[in-house]
């Protein structure tokens, strides 16, 4: 039989399912690199410098990966929420009853708004205290004028919703869990790395 005419396998009902775009699960898996950096380091920054207040070369360090790495996680969910805007989403999975897909629409887009107002409420609260500076190389490009009392203010409401933010990243997490180990449909599949 020559190649041209051979028989092509059948392709299973969950594989012929639509998935996110290449570059979709990239800006995925990216942000979840950054935010799994972010958390450690916000809880190891605060501890030394508001609980231990040890103000030394490693703390300055860690205070200096958070900010610059909020700054790029920013501009990143600013493009990755262009690119959804303009590309879409593929269709829920068809198997889902009403209120997962409104539990997941809501649980996305509240994900989406705290993915870009707590980084930039973190570049408004150094920039009102002001400390900008990163490694002591460069400065972040200033959004407010120095002011002391509102930058506490401003940083305690980031990090209270960054405290928010992770615990719907846990209820992501759970709901990605239940519906690859007890659903076994094809939800967590959509995003998985390597597809076609």
């Amino acid at each position: 039989m020559q190649d041209h005419e051979r028989i092509r396998e059948p392709v299973s009902a969950a594989d012929a399912r639509p998935v996110y775009s290449p570059a979709a699960r990239r800006f995925h898996w990216l942000t979840v690199a950054f935010v799994l950096a972010q958390i450690p380091l916000g809880l190891a920054m605060t501890y030394r410098g508001n609980t231990l207040d040890i103000w030394d070369a490693l703390t300055d360090n860690l205070y200096s990966a958070h900010k610059l790495i909020g700054f790029l996680l920013l501009w990143l969910m600013a493009g990755r929420l262009i690119y959804r805007l303009l590309h879409g989403a593929p269709p829920d999975e068809p198997s889902l009853r009403w209120w997962h897909k409104a539990g997941s629409h809501l649980v996305h887009w509240l994900l989406y708004g705290l993915l870009l107002v707590v980084p930039l409420l973190g570049w408004i609260g150094v920039s009102l205290f002001p400390a900008v500076t990163i490694f002591g190389l460069f400065d972040l490009p200033s959004l407010a004028a120095p002011n002391e009392d509102m930058a506490k203010r401003v940083l305690d409401i980031h990090g209270r919703l960054a405290i928010v933010m992770a615990l719907l990243i846990a209820v992501h997490i759970a709901a990605a869990l239940y519906h690859y180990l007890i659903r076994k449909d094809g939800v967590l599949r959509r995003m998985l790395p390597g597809l076609k």
